[in-house]
């Protein structure tokens, strides 16, 4: 398998909007890798996670393929996340895609889609070019050839927000964002059915912060920890690629300052358009 990180930063981007605190201007001045779009992911050449505002700058300037897209993960449906009147452009005029193109379908809990379809339904999309499909945690469902486990995690409730464990039958992998420490209910699920886990990309949102169990985003300590009970109970191992990803220039760091702290913790760091094959 292979993940591709289009974008990899919070709401605000990095540098932020408006923004000149110490981390956004090192971020500006340094550019390349520290310079961060909002979070969105490739698996493989197929299916899509996230849809943020930024989805047109991947396209353009980092390569993505929407015409290869007919299946998008939603996380949750805050702004950074999921941007659905964009995705009004998937019909005509706006788009002239082939004639046996499926309809898009977009996965999401009941109550993040109940912020995508009223936008759908005004741009007359849904159930003609775009179909919403509602999943629940713990409940795999078939896509193409993955496995995809919704997992609950711990953010905006209001957004019923989903982690998602995806496996194409030889490997798997985690992608656990937007969340701070596992609900309870999600530990004690790994705990049972023990996925084990080729990949895993955290939530690493308020990087330097010092709470270990925090209930909305994760840091560098945090992180640790989830690493660690993963570990514990059979769902890594020495083999197991961890990942931080989606980032704050609140956090404290830029792409550059984190990488050898993060490598020193048994972690990579992502950036805009990296990839990587487990």
């Amino acid at each position: 398998m292979k993940i591709t990180f289009y974008g990899t930063a919070a709401a605000e981007g990095m540098p932020a909007f408006f923004c000149g605190c110490d981390h956004c201007e090192r971020a500006r001045k340094a550019g390349g890798k520290n310079i961060r779009s909002r979070t969105q992911a490739l698996i493989n050449d197929d299916l899509l996670i996230e849809f943020p505002p930024d989805t047109y700058m991947h396209v353009v300037s980092y390569g993505l393929d929407l015409r290869k897209i007919e299946n998008i993960l939603i996380t949750h449906s805050h702004m950074d996340h999921l941007c659905p009147a964009d995705l009004q452009n998937v019909r005509p005029p706006y788009a002239h895609r082939a004639e046996d193109a499926g309809k898009v379908k977009i996965y999401s809990s009941q109550a993040s889609a109940a912020a995508m379809l009223p936008v759908l339904t005004n741009k007359m999309v849904l159930d003609s070019y775009i179909e919403a499909v509602t999943v629940k945690p713990f409940e795999p469902v078939k896509i193409l050839g993955y496995e995809v486990t919704p997992i609950k995690a711990a953010h905006d409730e209001r957004t019923a927000p989903l982690m998602y464990i995806i496996s194409d039958g030889e490997k798997t992998m985690l992608y656990g964002h937007d969340t701070g420490w596992f609900p309870d209910e999600t530990w004690a699920w790994l705990a049972e059915n023990k996925p084990r886990f080729d990949f895993v990309s955290l939530d690493c949102t308020c990087t330097c912060d010092e709470d270990p169990y925090p209930d909305h985003h994760m840091n560098l300590l945090a992180c640790t920890n989830v690493k660690n009970k993963l570990m514990e109970i059979g769902c890594g191992d020495e083999n197991t690629v961890f990942c931080l990803h989606h980032f704050s220039h609140n956090g404290g760091y830029t792409y550059d300052e984190l990488v050898p702290v993060a490598k020193k913790l048994g972690f990579i760091v992502s950036y805009d358009t990296m990839e990587v094959d487990f």
